[in-house]
């Protein structure tokens, strides 16, 4: 079977060269034919990736330890959606699911715009299977996921304990496909340039999948924040790691795409700056997955230093040379059809709103990559931390949200001061209302930051508000509709500008959550018996007991032993509650352990415990200590370390009984966080407008048949003799 992968990624190699040289001749030569053959190519591409991925799960399933990536990967012990989830935990399967997803986007896209886009297609066609072979060369020259030992072991290795997480499993897959997605607007990006076809017509065939670009890696992002937060006990959600870094600046560049192209479409500007931020966007993606394989920065979520470093920093600079110089020497087809009225216009703010997020993009590129720049310069590697981060990302967001609200309500070529007054009378009053009610319930001066945020934020919501209400009764009055009816169907014909009204709303919602959190989190760290209390952030916190398990642990990720503890909370109210947070402890293939000692000394993690809720969470984890069992675990390897699997096993329920009934002192963490709920229901409001965004109107698809049918008809008049 791992032949028959091998020859799928040979075999997909081979297709893509095809395609790329296909393509490329047939367009040049006039030749149809040929357009088609690469076209086609591509979708047999598609499907050798999906036989690939196919052989790849099966032997995970099937625990194949003779395939070095199931053996470094899985275990006999692991669970099953962790066994179909470990591909791309590994950084060969990741490998394998870049190309299976850019196989499937390509097909897609191709197959939509196989009547369209005539000229454009082919060169799209080839950029395609150019990144889809530069993939395909990595597996198959230098880390090639079906590998073989020449001497499986009887037991795997187990996938990292801190990766046993749904949201982590989930997370990957959903920034591969923002990171892939957005190849399909570059690929076609680089036809328009190649063509000198600059017009919209490209915007327009490959919007839709720069929006699911988005809207995946945006929640790629939000679930990576999930799992920090309930997965690797430090109490946050974000911590300026490198690679968290990575998929936050594509998002940021894309975010500006997706708003600057509504411009060229309407009024034929920003074509330089559109081509140069779809590039932009691309590169960062590829600079993203470069940065989790090379091993050039530290993350926690890094593969470590691998083979393939070099190959993708030469691809990503021959994509940004050949990028650079394709957009120079197209400058004067790139030239705007007409020019800024006014500064009080919906184009003047969207630029500015552009602007914003490439300095935040370029912020977090300077200090992500400091230490690099730091060594090369000084010869001394210096990094900065998150504060600095804070302090130069803080009032960017703070411009980014206001310019939110500012735009939707300015009109196109210009608005009138008055106009702009009518505009935002109400949502300034509902702004300020805001900012009297914050200042009453927050001492005096503080958090300065925090309350601006939340004064602009009602201000956005206000906003948004206000638009769908004047649209609502606008078709109310025409159409007689009740109120549901006439905004339902108000959204339905114009599901792109509502859609991005309610992603606006989530974003300052997930905002006001970060800043909520950020300012008035309170942390407790303390070291208590059973039967000791603490106060936390307005809670009582009672010790009750400690807790011992063996193959139970809450989250399912086949921990054998799990110490933790039983709370019990009490807020200002009266109101009580039970926590249990834990640590689980797997089991370490170190021999020198004892083979009792190896379950106790391998790698640990936290399985927090969070009581949600709206207006704040508490927030729990625990570090028991088990030092008192090391002498008892020494005499068990003496003892028992050549019984049988049986005997083994009821030592260790013994010991970890020995834990439970006379426990050490343990070191609690106890969080309490404000808003923080509300930074993944705002996530949840931008995927919900996103998906109304992409989703085809009615219109739309009535409008599509309809061009498709004048393409056959004025194809049949032109076969007609005259």
């Amino acid at each position: 079977m791992a032949g028959i992968g091998s020859a799928c990624l040979f075999a997909g190699l081979l297709t893509a060269v095809y395609a790329a040289g296909a393509s490329l001749y047939g367009v040049r030569a006039g030749n149809a034919a040929f357009v088609i053959s690469g076209r086609r190519a591509i979708y047999c591409l598609a499907a050798l990736m999906l036989g690939a991925t196919a052989v790849l799960q099966s032997a995970f399933l099937r625990s194949d330890f003779s395939y070095a990536l199931v053996a470094e990967g899985s275990s006999t012990d692991t669970p099953t959606f962790y066994k179909v989830t470990a591909m791309w935990a590994t950084q060969d399967g990741s490998l394998l699911l870049w190309a299976l997803l850019l196989s499937l986007f390509a097909s897609a896209v191709l197959f939509l715009t196989r009547r369209s886009l005539r000229g454009i297609a082919p060169y799209a066609t080839a950029v395609l299977a150019i990144v889809a072979g530069f993939f395909l060369l990595l597996m198959v020259g230098w880390e090639n996921p079906f590998g073989t030992l020449a001497n499986p072991p009887a037991e795997g290795g187990g996938l990292n304990p801190l990766l046993r997480h749904p949201a982590m499993m989930i997370h990957p897959p959903m920034l591969y496909t923002g990171y892939v997605g957005f190849s399909i607007p570059f690929a076609f990006a680089v036809g328009a340039l190649i063509t000198r076809n600059t017009g919209a017509d490209w915007i327009r065939a490959t919007r839709r999948f720069a929006l699911v670009a988005w809207t995946f890696l945006g929640t790629g992002i939000m679930l990576g924040a999930l799992w920090s937060y309930t997965e690797l006990g430090w109490g946050g959600y974000w911590a300026w790691d490198p690679v968290e870094n990575a998929s936050l600046m594509p998002w940021l560049v894309g975010t500006a795409f997706l708003h600057s192209i509504m411009v060229q479409e309407k009024r034929g500007m920003l074509k330089i700056w559109n081509v140069c931020l779809i590039i932009a966007t691309f590169v960062l993606a590829l600079l993203g997955t470069f940065l989790v394989r090379s091993g050039i920065l530290d993350s926690i979520h890094a593969f470590g230093a691998s083979t393939i470093g070099v190959q993708f920093l030469v691809f990503i600079a021959l994509v940004v040379v050949g990028s650079t110089a394709l957009v120079i020497s197209r400058l004067p087809y790139l030239r705007s059809e007409a020019r800024l009225d006014s500064l009080l216009s919906r184009e003047a703010f969207f630029l500015l709103n552009n602007l914003v997020l490439v300095a935040l993009c370029l912020v977090i590129f300077w200090g992500t990559f400091f230490p690099l720049i730091s060594e090369a310069v000084t010869g001394t590697e210096a990094s900065v931390g998150p504060p600095w981060f804070n302090r130069l990302t803080t009032p960017l967001a703070l411009v980014l949200v206001l310019l939110m609200a500012i735009g939707p309500v300015v009109s196109w070529r210009r608005i009138s001061p008055a106009g702009l007054l009518r505009a935002f009378m109400w949502p300034v009053l509902g702004a300020l209302l805001t900012l009297l009610v914050a200042l009453a319930l927050t001492p005096a001066g503080e958090r300065p930051l925090a309350l601006l945020m939340s004064c602009f934020a009602a201000l956005v919501l206000a906003v948004v508000v206000q638009e769908f209400w004047r649209g609502a009764s606008a078709r109310r009055t025409i159409s007689g509709d009740p109120w549901p009816r006439a905004l339902s169907r108000l959204v339905a014909r114009n599901r792109r500008r509502y859609g991005g009204y309610i992603a606006h709303a989530g974003i300052v919602v997930l905002f006001l959550g970060v800043a909520g959190s950020s300012a008035f989190l309170e942390q407790r760290d303390v070291r208590l018996s059973p039967g000791d209390t603490f106060k936390s952030g307005g809670y009582d916190i009672t010790y009750e007991r400690a807790t011992a398990t063996l193959g139970e642990d809450r989250a399912g990720s086949g921990a054998p032993i799990t110490f933790g503890a039983v709370l019990r909370a009490r807020d200002e109210d009266g109101k009580t509650f039970t926590l249990r947070p834990s640590r689980n402890f797997y089991p370490t293939q170190d021999a020198s352990k004892g083979a009792i000692g190896r379950f106790f000394e391998g790698e640990a993690t936290s399985e927090v415990d969070v009581r949600w809720g709206l207006r704040r969470d508490l927030w729990t984890a625990i570090r028991p200590d088990i030092s008192a069992l090391e002498g008892p675990i020494r005499e068990a390897n003496a003892k028992f370390g050549n019984s049988s699997g049986d005997v083994q096993a009821l030592v260790i329920a013994a010991l970890a009984e020995r834990y439970r009934r006379d426990p050490a002192p343990a070191t609690f963490r106890a969080i309490v966080s404000p808003l923080v709920s509300w930074i993944w229901i705002g996530g949840g409001i931008v995927l919900l407008g996103a998906l109304i965004a992409a989703w085809p109107s009615p219109e739309a698809r009535l409008r599509r048949v309809r061009s498709l049918y004048s393409a056959r008809l004025g194809r049949d008049l032109r076969a007609e003799p005259s």
